[in-house]
């Protein structure tokens, strides 16, 4: 190695802080807020996985700013959790002891690496001064009717003493338990709160049309969401009671064979029959240990249990047996179904484990299987001989007229349950009255705080720890005894505005008002993020609830545009070296301080850059590692050793100006790898140029276009260049297009239309001096000897093929 990566790397660091070369500029009407997913500070600290997404976002920023846009490009942290609280109540430390530690540890990681964040914009979700807004907000959707305390089914861990989510579950042996530490999982009824994102379903269904998004996600998000529109048909049971059941497939109920409920649909105890109780009582208690996953997997045996209760088919007054079953959800439509096993796979499988009746009602193309094709209606009565379109509008109709139906648009997408019986979380700012009543924390007194870290062991009783500080719960509103909501805030919470903290923050965690002129000025400018880079897994979750956070702030005319991510880009992962995802288990996590300690940061940032493209999975290679390396020790011998010239000789005017224009143009579609390629090319051209000479503002362009991609080493060549300042506050290098007409094409010599030679020619040679170049090319002249030739053809600037005997 001709430099010591260390010590550019200290002095360049050192360079950017004293001169706040980072720092959000607010000069130019262009704009570009580049965003990461922010990290969870975990105790582990960063591995070279996260350095992608953030080295990516990092190679953007710096080409925007260099093209002369203001650039918000910040960093903060996720700070609330439930590993936090584990450690703490573990250890017996304060989590946000740990917590800072751990932050502490991410940054100097990040820092290291030479990310050009603005860090006086960094943001932490559980520093009093974020969730302060974190519970106006909350208290926002209150007042919109979009928040309120409901009675829920939900996962209770005791071991980890709170709620958990569908996400924070997986199956083992048949049971469900907690993803972390994989404690058992019950079904409980609790009160608790919820957010209702469902009254935005078709405002986020909506939004989605107007995204620069990878459709796969779109289609993951519009899944999720699950508008389906149909009609709810009234079945009765023999004794009288109504069951609205939801279809979207109307057309088929002269084929329904019987009525299956969720186990637990409110009817499933009113209905069940004294000879049937205990077996649907056992079924029950078995349903319960199952996840929601595990229920909607359609590879899993069907299972399930007659009621002893009927009911009848409104079309043909046919009597029908009612079943409960795990495979259908409460929460989905009116948590029946009914069954029609001829034209549906798993009514089929559980008709033909049951022995339940099978009629089809749409012509099959072969029978002794379920049809879920197009067909004619069969054995339907007035709907024989329509197709589906014609059929379902008919048998609405007619259910319309007869008030036997109403037409229905229904959703997967649940209301989010937003409550968490854990410490540390964002306190609701919400107080209950004596006489039971809800009360809103005015907003004078935000934000409502948590207690010193001493009370984070689980109540016992399912309520949060928070419930045993009797300091903190019993408080006063309007002068008159009250009790604090003692639930917390989930983590996604604070993940549902951050990117909005950024534009409000000056210093560290100093946010300015949400509300006030100067914040909606802010917003006018920056949102929305115009580049988001962050993981598939988030694809749901977080990017759904931010969406909806952001709509909501939309309506209440506190940002200027409902969608928060204009462009968003899923990095691929890093695997370890034997092709698995990295993890502890497997022991291939390939920590980063110690590659930038061996082959430097900027070497890191450019392997990873290189090794494929930015969506593409692949492996850790540490011979990669070492190939980036003796590139960049080549890249900088080169500019020690050429000698430069202020006058042009015209050499390497083609390959400079394609250079940068193909450089610019990938990346700007964030083909990295492709871009170094085209970095790669121009040095191979530099070491070729039989001169020796280069023209100056090349060399100075080439090192431009390499600061984004390894900027420490970059910022040191241009200062040996005899530059003053940081290269990544100079202008991004422009290309002349006159100068991508090559005077030069490259011939092709065959003897027999077999290829024997090349040579780079300038244009327009005519037939006998090309002719007279093949024959003279050593390759050529050896099948020549002794040889007969047959035939010359000559096609000009392309080929020159020989053809002999």
């Amino acid at each position: 190695m001709d430099f010591s990566h260390k010590a550019i790397e200290k002095k360049w660091q050192k360079y950017w802080k004293e001169n706040e070369t980072y720092k959000t500029t607010n000069a130019s009407d262009k704009k570009a807020y580049v965003l990461d997913m922010f990290p969870y500070p975990s105790g582990a600290g960063l591995h070279v996985g996260h350095v992608k997404g953030y080295t990516a976002t990092d190679v953007f920023a710096r080409f925007r700013r260099m093209q002369g846009y203001d650039v918000l490009h910040p960093i903060g942290w996720d700070a609330f959790g439930l590993p936090a609280e584990q450690y703490a109540l573990k250890t017996g430390n304060d989590p946000r002891e740990f917590t800072l530690q751990n932050i502490d540890t991410f940054r100097r990681q990040l820092q290291a690496l030479g990310f050009s964040y603005d860090y006086d914009k960094e943001v932490n979700t559980a520093d009093p001064s974020f969730y302060k807004v974190t519970q106006w907000i909350f208290k926002q959707l209150y007042k919109q009717n979009l928040a309120e305390l409901r009675d829920v089914e939900v996962n209770w861990c005791q071991e980890l003493g709170t709620v958990l989510a569908n996400d924070e579950i997986i199956n083992v042996d048949g049971k469900m338990v907690s993803e972390r530490g994989e404690y058992p999982v019950t079904k409980r009824n609790m009160r608790q709160w919820v957010l209702k994102i469902t009254q935005y379903a078709e405002k986020l269904l909506a939004g989605l049309e107007t995204l620069e998004w990878n459709q796969s996600i779109k289609d993951l998000q519009k899944n999720w969401i699950g508008k389906s529109e149909g009609v709810e048909i009234k079945f009765s049971t023999t004794d009288g009671i109504e069951i609205p059941v939801f279809t979207t497939r109307a057309d088929t109920i002269f084929g329904v064979s019987y009525i299956v409920l969720a186990p637990e649909h409110n009817l499933v105890k009113q209905i069940t029959t004294k000879n049937n109780l205990d077996k649907v009582n056992e079924y029950l208690e078995l349903t319960s240990q199952k996840s929601e996953i595990d229920r909607k997997d359609e590879s899993k045996p069907k299972t399930g249990v007659f009621t002893g209760a009927y009911a009848i088919n409104p079309v043909n007054n046919q009597k029908i047996e009612i079943w409960i079953a795990d495979y259908v959800l409460n929460d989905y439509g009116s948590g029946a179904v009914m069954a029609v096993p001829a034209h549906d796979t798993r009514d089929w499988d559980f008709a033909k484990k049951f022995n339940l009746p099978i009629t089809y009602v749409i012509q099959p193309k072969e029978e002794g299987k379920s049809f879920v094709g197009e067909g004619v209606h069969i054995n339907s009565d007035f709907l024989d001989g329509l197709d589906r379109v014609a059929a379902i509008a008919k048998i609405t109709q007619w259910l319309l007229e007869k008030n036997l139906g109403d037409k229905k648009v229904n959703y997967k997408l649940r209301d989010w349950l937003f409550s968490r019986q854990r410490f540390y979380g964002e306190p609701f700012p919400v107080v209950f009255t004596q006489d039971g009543n809800i009360a809103l924390v005015e907003d004078d007194s935000l934000p409502i705080t948590l207690p010193s870290g001493e009370y984070i062991k689980p109540s016992g009783t399912g309520e949060s720890p928070l419930a045993n500080v009797d300091s903190w719960v019993n408080t006063t509103h309007n002068g008159a005894p009250a009790r604090r909501e003692t639930n917390t805030m989930p983590q996604s919470a604070g993940s549902s505005w951050y990117f909005l903290a950024y534009v409000l923050t000056d210093k560290p965690n100093q946010l300015i008002d949400i509300t006030s002129e100067e914040a909606k000025a802010r917003f006018e400018k920056w949102m929305p993020v115009d580049l988001y880079v962050g993981g598939q897994e988030h694809a749901v979750g977080h990017l759904l609830y931010s969406r909806f956070w952001t709509h909501v702030l939309y309506d209440l005319g506190i940002v200027p545009n409902p969608e928060p991510f204009k462009n968003l880009f899923n990095q691929g992962m890093i695997l370890g070296p034997d092709g698995r995802k990295m993890s502890k288990s497997w022991g291939n996590v390939i920590n980063p301080d110690d590659v930038i300690s061996s082959h430097g940061a900027d070497t890191l940032r450019l392997y990873e850059m290189f090794m494929g493209p930015l969506d593409a999975s692949l492996p850790w290679s540490y011979d990669g590692l070492d190939a980036a390396l003796k590139w960049i020790d080549r890249s900088f011998r080169m500019i020690n050793k050429v000698k430069f010239s202020e006058s042009n000789n015209g050499n390497l005017d083609f390959i400079y100006n394609d250079v940068v224009k193909k450089t610019t143009s990938m990346i700007n579609d964030l083909k990295f790898n492709t871009a170094i390629s085209q970095l790669m090319m121009f040095v191979n051209a530099v070491y070729k140029e039989e001169s020796g000479t280069v023209y100056k503002p090349y060399i100075e362009g080439f090192v431009k276009m390499l600061s984004v991609f390894a900027p420490h080493i970059a910022e040191e060549l241009w200062a040996i260049l005899g530059n003053v300042g940081s290269v990544t506050q100079t202008k991004w290098p422009t290309f002349d297009e006159t100068k991508l007409v090559k005077s030069t094409v490259t011939i092709a010599f065959q003897v027999n239309g077999k290829l024997r030679g090349t040579a780079e020619v300038v244009k327009g040679l005519s037939k006998e001096e090309l002719l007279t170049l093949a024959k003279a090319d050593e390759n050529v002249a050896k099948f020549l000897e002794n040889a007969q030739i047959i035939k010359e053809i000559v096609v000009p600037d392309k080929i020159v093929n020989i053809v002999i005997k």
